[in-house]
This record gives C-alpha cells, sequence and structure tokens, in this order.
C-alpha cells in the first residue's frame, strides 16, 4: 500500500519493520528457550517446542505483512494442494538469492510445519541465536571427514549418529526440513567454472543430501520440490526490500521417499552410484521445469 514511495525509502522502512519484527519475537524465543532447557520434562519439553515453532511462525506472518505492505510482489504458486501440515517434509530448492529463504517462508507459510534448516554442531554456541536454534529444534549436524575418519577409526559412523539422536524428536512431531542442495548460490561465473551439465543450475552436492536421508529417513515421508524462478532476473536482498521486485514463480512437487533412497552413501558404493543417478536426474527435471517456466515468461 506504500509502494507509492521512492525505491531507497520503501527499503529503508523495511528493514527497520524486519528488524523491529526480530528483535520482538527472539526476545520471548531466547526466554522459553532457556525455560525449556532448565524443565527437562518431557511434556513441558513438547509444549514450549509448540509455543516456539507459534512464535517463529508468527514472525514469519509479520515478514508477510511487511512484504505486502511496501511492495507489489506478485509470487505465483503452484502445487500446494500437494501438502499437509500434519506430515513430515524435507524441502528441496535451487538456490539464487538471499531472498529465496523469504519467498519459501512465505511460500509454504501455513501450508507445512515450519522450516527448519540443518546447521553445524558448532553453531549452537553462537550468542542467543544457538540456544534459539536449539528450542526451536533445528537440526546440528556432525560431520568427520574421510581424512579425519582414517585418523581416527573408531569414530566411524558417529556423525550419522549424532544427528539421528538430534532428530529423534521428530519422530512425534512434524516437521519440514530445508535443505539447499547446490550449497551455493547460482551465477554464471560459478555456473562456468564447475562446467555444470545443467542449464539454469549448479551441481547438486549428493553426499550432504544422502546423509540426511540415511540420518532422518523414518522420520520424513515426502520430499517437497521447489523450483522458484524470477522472470525479471536475479535479484539481491536489496531489490527485494527497496519493492524492485515484481514478480517470482514458484513450482511445488511432491516425491515419496521410499527404502530406496536412503542407505550407506559413504560406504556402499552401489547405493553410491544409484543414488547419485536417482539425484542427476532429479536436477535434470529441476533444469527442465526451469528452463520451460523461463519460456513460458517469455512468451516462447
Amino acid at each position: 500500500m506504500l509502494y507509492f514511495l521512492p525505491a531507497k525509502i520503501i527499503g529503508f522502512l523495511s528493514l527497520i519493520l524486519y528488524t523491529l519484527n526480530t528483535i520482538f519475537w527472539l526476545m520471548p524465543i531466547v526466554i522459553f528457550s532457556l525455560l525449556k532447557a532448565l524443565i527437562p520434562i518431557n511434556f513441558s519439553q513438547k509444549t514450549f517446542s509448540h509455543l516456539l515453532d507459534l512464535m517463529a511462525s508468527s514472525w514469519v506472518a509479520v515478514n508477510t505483512l511487511n512484504q505486502k505492505l511496501f511492495t507489489k510482489v506478485q509470487i505465483q504458486i503452484t502445487g500446494l494442494e500437494e501438502l499437509n501440515r500434519k506430515d513430515w517434509y524435507l524441502v528441496l530448492a535451487n538456490h539464487q538469492s538471499w531472498v529465496d529463504i523469504v519467498v519459501l517462508q512465505r511460500a509454504l507459510h501455513g501450508e507445512i510445519p515450519f522450516l527448519k534448516f540443518f546447521l553445524k554442531k558448532e553453531l549452537i554456541y553462537v550468542p542467543f541465536l544457538g540456544l534459539a536454534w536449539w528450542a526451536l529444534d533445528f537440526p546440528f549436524m556432525k560431520r568427520y571427514s574421510q581424512s579425519f575418519l582414517r585418523k581416527n577409526p573408531h569414530l566411524k559412523g558417529k556423525d550419522l549418529e549424532t544427528t539421528r539422536k538430534a532428530c529423534a524428536k521428530f519422530k512425534h512431531k512434524p516437521v519440514s526440513v530445508m535443505s539447499f542442495i547446490e550449497g551455493t548460490r547460482y551465477t554464471q561465473e560459478k555456473h562456468d567454472k564447475q562446467n555444470s551439465p545443467f542449464n539454469h543450475l549448479l551441481k547438486p552436492k549428493a553426499g550432504g543430501i544422502a546423509f540426511v536421508l540415511d540420518a532422518m529417513g523414518e522420520h520424513l515421508n515426502t520430499i517437497v520440490d521447489v523450483t522458484i524462478y524470477y522472470p525479471d532476473g536475479i535479484p539481491t536482498f536489496v531489490d527485494f526490500l527497496c519493492g524492485r521486485v515484481k514478480n517470482v514463480q514458484v513450482e511445488v512437487h511432491t516425491i515419496e521417499i521410499t527404502k530406496e533412497l536412503t542407505g550407506d552413501y559413504f560406504n556402499d558404493r552401489s547405493f553410491k552410484i544409484y543414488f547419485q543417478k536417482w539425484l542427476t536426474q532429479f536436477w535434470h527435471d529441476k533444469d527442465v521445469r526451469l528452463n520451460n517456466m523461463k519460456q513460458k515468461s517469455s512468451g516462447k
């Protein structure tokens, strides 16, 4: 409604509201996080987890209101009818900009459980945020490199065991775990440096997602395949703040997680070959989808 203002003023006011909204919700989240840590009773833990998720969802809802207040961005979404807030999901998406995270939160808000990202275990020690991420049940991963395991063979399999324990809480609580499997944002320079076989994507990293599926396979039912396309070009977050992003297209597809997609990627060579072939085809289908979205948008 205020998108008639100059872009720089829109960006400034929007950033202030994002900041105030974050501070407003971070304070009770940290307080309830401390209570959750200090009262290790099963019932209390579940109650606090639901309250914390509700707070985080409210943060996303207010951010969406902020966007509607200052910008005219239209997010066109298809495939949401396949989703359910009471299911367990692994969300996989292409990654082009920090705007992707805002788009995903807005597009999937209220359709699936609150999005959680896998984090390195060391991040739990970040002041305030580490406690908040722990309280919000963000899964922390402990990964040992192959060189480290060669020097410490007695720790083989411990990283997977640690992650499984961290994910055990999801057995009785629906969850959506998010991963950008390209590992970094797409740019033409990165694409050329990789010599990527895909037209609009970087090469997917099979090891990380295979590790997640092995650790959480029993707690996940469905892959939510999200394809994000920006018809006017890949924006920066500043572009989004200033209201320069007018249109975003999002396609959602679901894939059942079968037993064939879980296995020991790092020690079972036959499974590793199978999984790499599956992921390559999965990523090829997304590349074709992006190309179709581009052609449709340009009217070709």
